[in-house]
């Protein structure tokens, strides 16, 4: 990522290929100068762009008519990226905006590189660090869910949550440095215990955040959801009528699907990924075998497993089957939904409706007639957002989680320091590194590596 924030930058910051219309930017401190150098009015007289409003002109270059454009000045700071910014509405073509950019080029500005004008915006304090990657999220949202978490933290939900708690500890840390500074007199700020419950508090509020990236990563990127149980259950069928799609081969033969197909599809705001596995079976076949591997390893990776069973089955093999299917997952944060399979074959009066275990859901459907289906998602939904309130905060962004683990670990070596009687100038080190790490996802404290790995996830133009 370049630093020359000198330079006015340029680019075209609608999507590649053709359309309707199209936005070339400028940012910088000629923005203005080096727009109005190709901007007429109907006369072709030059014309003077004011702030905050849009002109229609004609935009020339070298001396020729290119494409009439709406022109919009935002005069610094009240722009996206803080400085002068220009957009330029044109015709939708590809030539058009690259003659644009081409003019503007010629005229000394540079192009800008993938994800600087809100690198700018960061830099010029318009946003901080979590704000700049939630434009990153809110431009690849792609339901109503995973574009909500990223208004949220592009509105700063999220950034004031985090200044609360480095807020606490900041207090935390002066009690101590207090403790410190006056230790031969006989004041006393707070004593140990009450410090001490402190740190508890601290740890439980970082704790939640570190819990809640499971949900909010899932609720970003999708819920995978493994579909899974013995050949010929039906599976298949499932994910078929789920996409509303034959998607997957459906065939009576055993074995018919030896990988996995991962399939989207969206309920009710949430991207769920559907993951349809291999039969659960004893086998030879080598190829086979892999595929089984492979579904074990989806139902370790899922946050949703559908397990499923031909409806017909007593309840001796099926209690044999979640037996089985215990001792190769750990259900820990995992919902496990056991699906009775065919229930079209069999007397309804006989299937129950939802059923609640100790360790999972039972539901009877059938795939094929789409029977219950609605129930189904009902499950999914539910358990996709079990907890979560409307306006909770969650992590989306492993560089955040990892960040919030550091914290943690922080925080454990606070605790340890307090038990130990170790002195406050020792037990400040480790409130300082948690500090730190705090301020790694907001850009107060930040490194060009850790720009560069946030910025270069844009498109040129954003």
């Amino acid at each position: 990522m370049s630093n020359r924030t000198a330079d006015t930058i340029c680019a075209i910051s609608t999507p590649s290929g053709v359309g309707g219309i199209a936005v070339v930017r400028l940012s910088g401190s000629s923005a203005k100068l080096l727009a109005e150098k190709h901007l007429k009015n109907a006369t072709r007289k030059e014309i003077t762009l004011s702030d905050h409003r849009a002109k229609l002109a004609s935009f020339y270059g070298s001396g020729e008519f290119i494409d009439d454009v709406v022109a919009t000045y935002f005069a610094a700071p009240r722009s996206y990226t803080g400085e002068d910014v220009v957009e330029l509405s044109c015709h939708g073509s590809l030539y058009v905006q690259h003659v644009i950019v081409r003019c503007l080029l010629d005229s000394g500005a540079r192009l800008a590189e993938p994800g600087e004008f809100t690198m700018r915006a960061f830099l010029n304090g318009r946003l901080d660090l979590s704000q700049a990657e939630a434009v990153a999220d809110l431009i690849d949202s792609r339901s109503h869910v995973s574009h909500r978490l990223a208004v949220s933290q592009l509105r700063g939900g999220y950034a004031k949550q985090l200044e609360q708690l480095r807020q606490e500890f900041v207090d935390l840390a002066a009690l101590l440095e207090l403790e410190l500074d006056f230790s031969d007199e006989d004041l006393e700020f707070a004593n140990r215990e009450h410090l001490k419950q402190l740190v508890v508090q601290l740890k439980s509020k970082v704790q939640r955040l570190v819990d809640s990236f499971q949900t909010g990563n899932a609720l970003k990127n999708g819920v995978p959801v493994a579909i899974v149980g013995r050949p010929n259950v039906g599976k298949s069928t499932l994910l078929n009528a789920l996409l509303n799609d034959n998607r997957a081969i459906v065939s009576d033969q055993a074995g018919t699907t030896r990988d996995t197909i991962e399939e989207q599809f969206i309920v009710r705001g949430i991207v769920f990924r559907l993951i349809d596995t291999a039969g659960l079976r004893h086998t030879d076949n080598s190829i086979e075998q892999a595929g089984i591997e492979r579904s074990i390893n989806a139902m370790r990776q899922a946050s949703i497993i559908l397990y499923m069973i031909d409806a017909t089955e007593d309840d001796s093999s099926v209690s044999m089957q979640i037996e089985e299917l215990l001792s190769k997952v750990d259900l820990q944060g995992k919902t496990l939904v056991l699906l009775r399979n065919k229930i079209d074959k069999v007397e309804l009066s006989n299937c129950a409706g939802i059923i609640k275990h100790d360790n999972y859901t039972e539901l009877s459907i059938s795939a094929k007639s789409n029977l219950n289906l609605e129930a189904l998602l009902d499950t999914m939904v539910d358990s996709a957002t079990r907890g979560k309130g409307e306006d909770d905060v969650l992590l989306t962004n492993i560089r955040h989680y990892e960040a919030m683990q550091h914290v943690l670990a922080a925080l454990d070596e606070v605790q340890k320091g307090m038990d130990a009687g170790l002195t406050p100038d020792l037990i400040v080190v480790d409130i300082r590194d948690a500090l730190y790490h705090l301020g790694t996802i907001t850009g107060k404290v930040s490194s060009e590596d850790v720009l560069s790995s946030v910025f270069t996830r844009f498109c040129i133009g954003k």
